[in-house]
């Protein structure tokens, strides 16, 4: 997950995974939303009729018509796509947060739903499958959100028109990955609207839920014992939790950032930092990782912890979709953590 998500983002081992889900799942530049999307308007072209021009800080991919065989990379870009009305012929593997059917049940779900065929997937990251994207035939390769390289993107390329990220690997904010992507299928009016249904039905969310105002919580994370990081306010999961009503801790904003990967390691001396949370939110790569991280007497020690105001997603596929905004993951994810949520509330407030 995270990716972190992304942590991003890759059939990994579990402990592989924990580093991925924390350091890519979620990973956002510094660069405000305001410089990233101002970057963004810049380099594209075209107002949505072909061709299209889309600059990333890897290369210009020129996309003179309307592309019927996608490909994704990354996480994210599968299901704007959907959203926008077309299910790629191929995408990333994401065993860590796959269900029993194999895929993402978010997208298994909208894709059987659409009648459509299931995409083919395919090994990411540094071990990226190029043969299989080639014999995918695609006319256009979506990787915005990913930690592509220069020598991957090189030869992507060639394989199709790839769009890949504006500023730095994972650094991609979750409303302009929709913009870039609405741009490159020639739906750029879409992106509005998309977003703006995000955002309404995490405000709609919180209307319901008018106990969360006021509380504070802090996003923590491991990467093994001994080891405590803090997600910064614009990390995605966190930017879902606090459109859910919640407010993040102010103390999370004294820790220096990890750079480009909106988090920071703060060292497990300095959980007793965490005292003002009322909420903590965490995930774990596996039952192990829990108990090793649960047993250490400074992490046991944070109020939150010791009053039970814990949120811990109960599975891989919510810890993965809680982790990344959206078109399909948000409606997935919010009737799923509002009870994890409550629960946690009802503890902060005994």
């Amino acid at each position: 997950m995270l990716g972190f998500i992304r942590v991003r983002r890759r059939a990994l081992a579990a402990a592989a995974t924990a580093a991925a889900v924390v350091l890519t799942v979620g990973g956002c530049s510094k660069d405000s939303d305001g410089e990233k999307k101002d970057s963004a308007a810049s380099s594209e072209k075209g107002g949505g009729a072909f061709p299209v021009s889309i600059k990333s800080a890897l290369g210009t991919a020129e996309i003179k018509k309307e592309p019927k065989r996608i490909v994704t990379l990354g996480q994210g870009s599968a299901e704007t796509a959907i959203a926008l009305g077309t299910t790629p012929v191929g995408i990333e593997g994401y065993p860590w947060g796959s269900d029993k059917t194999g895929y993402l049940p978010w997208i298994h779900e909208a894709v059987t739903k659409k009648g459509d065929k299931l995409p083919k997937q395919f090994t990411g990251g540094e071990e990226l499958d190029t043969e299989a994207i080639l014999e995918l035939d695609p006319d256009l390769i979506l990787a915005p959100w990913s930690g592509i390289t220069q020598k991957q993107y090189d030869v992507l390329k060639d394989i199709a028109p790839t769009v890949a990220y504006p500023d730095l690997p994972w650094s991609t904010n979750w409303d302009q990955q929709i913009e870039i992507i609405s741009k490159a299928m020639g739906k750029p009016g879409e992106s509005k609207k998309l977003i703006s249904t995000i955002e309404k039905q995490l405000a709609d969310a919180a209307a319901t839920r008018p106990q969360y105002k006021d509380l504070k919580f802090s996003y923590v994370y491991n990467t093994g014992p001994g080891t405590l990081g803090v997600f910064k306010p614009e990390e995605q999961r966190v930017k879902m939790v606090s459109s859910l009503g919640l407010t993040v801790d102010p103390v999370v904003n004294q820790f220096p950032e990890t750079k480009g990967t909106d988090s920071a390691l703060i060292g497990l001396e300095n959980a007793g930092k965490l005292k003002d949370s009322d909420l903590l939110f965490t995930f774990y790569t596996d039952e192990k990782n829990r108990q090793e991280i649960e047993k250490q007497p400074l992490y046991a020690g944070i109020p939150a912890v010791k009053k039970g105001a814990v949120v811990v997603g109960d599975n891989n596929s919510f810890v993965t979709a809680s982790s990344i905004i959206n078109p399909l993951t948000v409606p997935w994810t919010i009737d799923r953590y509002l009870p994890l949520i409550d629960k946690a509330v009802a503890a902060a407030k005994k």
